[in-house]
C-alpha cells in the first residue's frame, strides 16, 4: 500500500513538473532566443559595426508661443507646457508630452533617450529655434537595449520581471523533473555539477 501511494505521488509530481515545464517554456521560448541572440551581440559589441543614422529637423516657433513659454518660464526642470508639446507634435511628428524639460533664460532641452539611439529637443528662447535630432544605431543596438531595459520605460520592465520569473520556473521545474527522471541515466548530476563548476572555476582563475 505504501509503495502504491508513493508511485502515485511520484507519478503525480511527474504530471505536474512536466505540465508547468512546457508551460513556462512556451512562454519563455522566443525571449530566451532573443536574450541569448543578444547576449552574442553584446558580448561582442566592440566588433560588431554600427553606422548611425542621424535625422535633424529645424522649425522656428510662432511669436505668440514664444512668448507664452517665456512667461510661464519656470526654474530648473518643468513638465513640457502642453501648447509647446502640441506644436512640435504638429510640426515635427515627435512627442514630448508629459516629459520633462530642463528650462533656462536661454534654452528649453528636452531629452528624449530611446532603445538602440537617443534623440533630444532644444528650443532656443531668444529666437525660437526648435531643433530635434535623433540618432538611430541600428537593430542590433535596439535589440541590445531590448536585453538591458535601457530606456525602454515602465512596460518593458514589468515583461522583464515576468519573463525572469517564467525561467525560474522552468529552470526549477526542470531540476525537479532531473530528480524523477534520474534513474538508471548516472551522468545527470555529474553533468549538473559541471554546469557549476565550469562557470565558477572561469569566474575565479580568468576573472581579474
Amino acid at each position: 500500500m505504501r509503495r502504491k501511494l508513493t508511485l502515485g505521488s511520484r507519478a503525480f509530481w511527474l504530471r505536474q513538473m512536466r505540465q508547468w515545464h512546457w508551460i513556462s517554456a512556451a512562454i519563455c521560448l522566443i525571449g530566451m532566443l532573443l536574450f541569448a541572440v543578444t547576449g552574442i551581440t553584446l558580448n561582442h559589441a566592440s566588433i560588431i559595426e554600427a553606422r548611425p543614422a542621424v535625422t535633424a529637423i529645424t522649425k522656428t516657433m510662432p511669436p505668440d508661443l514664444l512668448r507664452q513659454l517665456k512667461a510661464d518660464l519656470p526654474k530648473g526642470k518643468g513638465i513640457v507646457p502642453q501648447a509647446l508639446a502640441n506644436w512640435v507634435s504638429g510640426q515635427m511628428s515627435v512627442s514630448v508630452g508629459g516629459r520633462e524639460a530642463e528650462w533656462s533664460a536661454q534654452e528649453i532641452y528636452v531629452a528624449l533617450p530611446r532603445p538602440g539611439g537617443d534623440a533630444w529637443l532644444s528650443i532656443d528662447l531668444a529666437s525660437g529655434e526648435a531643433r530635434y535630432e535623433r540618432t538611430d544605431r541600428g537593430w542590433i543596438s535596439y535589440l541590445n537595449d531590448l536585453h538591458k531595459g535601457r530606456n525602454t520605460g515602465a512596460v518593458w520592465s514589468l515583461f522583464l520581471d515576468v519573463f525572469a520569473v517564467a525561467c525560474v520556473v522552468f529552470c526549477a521545474t526542470g531540476l525537479v523533473l532531473l530528480q524523477l527522471l534520474a534513474t538508471g541515466r548516472p551522468s545527470t548530476w555529474p553533468l549538473v555539477a559541471l554546469g557549476l563548476v565550469i562557470p565558477a572555476l572561469l569566474a575565479i582563475f580568468f576573472i581579474h
